[in-house]
């Protein structure tokens, strides 16, 4: 039996905490004190802690717990965390309350940032519209069953993704792509209580759609319970989440109407089949490098062209522009 449960901390974060009713394990603990309360509270030993990039809402309670526990920690390899974590990579493994999680690598947000997946755990039933996951059951969790299971760290949100600090759109958008092909059961673990913010956002861009206006209600109805809005599934991200659609053509004619002075001709509805390699010249270096270009493509084999994929990068970046210097 393995249970998973959010830690309330800071201003707007979850501590992901799972565990099987005598050990547990922790992801990205930015504060120490309401992970060591909770593990007081229910009688269970730390055993391990997974960080997702360096951000110190994210990393701020490592040493502390450590000090405590004399848990390990496992971080990805590409970025400044505390002494003592251990380092993975993209495709390594780390074994934990009986089962394997896999590390994928999600640069964008921050520049190495990583993402850890385990295909063995979810809810043990699905409730709600586009399979919403239930509500956690109690503060000691909700059980989890034989599905996949997604820490996301600040890559992506439930309706929404995070800000780009350190990476490119190009490598956001790819990133994106690596959680979309995640079977739709997966349950999404963000680290940030954003959904209503990014459903304002979504709602304003296509007020019409039908699946966010009832996935609004649900949201609004857990806050004023003081539930969680989360975790998400993939499904219902694919279906709702504007960053999950960025090719769709009528998500970009929403996004030209609600932002004309974001959104370039790509953003037309007949654009993606038009494109050729001339008019997306300029396209290519204002939005990355060559060299970074090549690398998300060799990463993308299925695309059928370069031109193609730099109009998704064009639509995506519009896209995440508008999301910031949305009010």
């Amino acid at each position: 039996m393995t249970l998973l449960h959010p830690i309330p901390a800071l201003t707007d974060n979850y501590i992901w905490a799972l565990h099987d009713g005598a050990q547990a394990w922790v992801v990205d603990p930015g504060q120490a004190e309401p992970v060591l309360a909770w593990l007081a509270a229910q009688r269970l030993q730390l055993a391990g802690i997974l960080l997702t990039h360096h951000h110190g809402d994210h990393i701020g309670g490592v040493a502390a717990l450590r000090a405590a526990t004399a848990a390990p920690a496992w971080g990805p390899a590409g970025e400044p965390l505390p002494d003592g974590v251990q380092r993975v990579r993209g495709g390594e493994r780390v074994a934990l309350l009986g089962r394997s999680f896999e590390v994928i690598e999600v640069p964008g947000h921050t520049a190495g940032h990583i993402a850890w997946y385990c295909a063995g755990f979810a809810p043990a039933s699905i409730a709600g519209p586009v399979g919403r996951a239930p509500d956690p059951a109690s503060a000691r969790g909700q059980l989890l069953g034989p599905e996949g299971l997604l820490f996301c760290g600040d890559t992506l949100f439930s309706i929404g993704c995070g800000r780009l600090f350190e990476g490119s759109p190009a490598q956001m958008l790819a990133s994106l792509d690596r959680l979309a092909a995640l079977p739709d059961s997966t349950l999404v673990c963000c680290t940030h209580e954003y959904t209503l913010a990014n459903l304002r956002f979504a709602r304003a861009l296509e007020p019409e759609h039908p699946g966010l206006a009832d996935h609004q209600g649900w949201c609004e109805r857990q806050r004023q319970a003081d539930l969680p809005t989360l975790p998400s599934r993939i499904g219902l991200e694919r279906a709702l989440n504007p960053f999950l659609r960025s090719r769709e053509p009528a998500l970009r004619q929403a996004l030209q109407r609600l932002a004309p002075k974001l959104a370039p001709a790509v953003f037309d509805a007949d654009a993606d089949a038009d494109a050729d390699a001339d008019a997306d010249a300029d396209a290519d270096a204002a939005i990355a490098t060559p060299e970074a270009l090549q690398t998300t493509m060799a990463a993308k084999p299925l695309l059928e062209s370069a031109p193609l994929w730099t109009a998704d990068v064009h639509a995506f970046t519009a896209l995440r522009r508008c999301k910031n210097e949305f009010a």
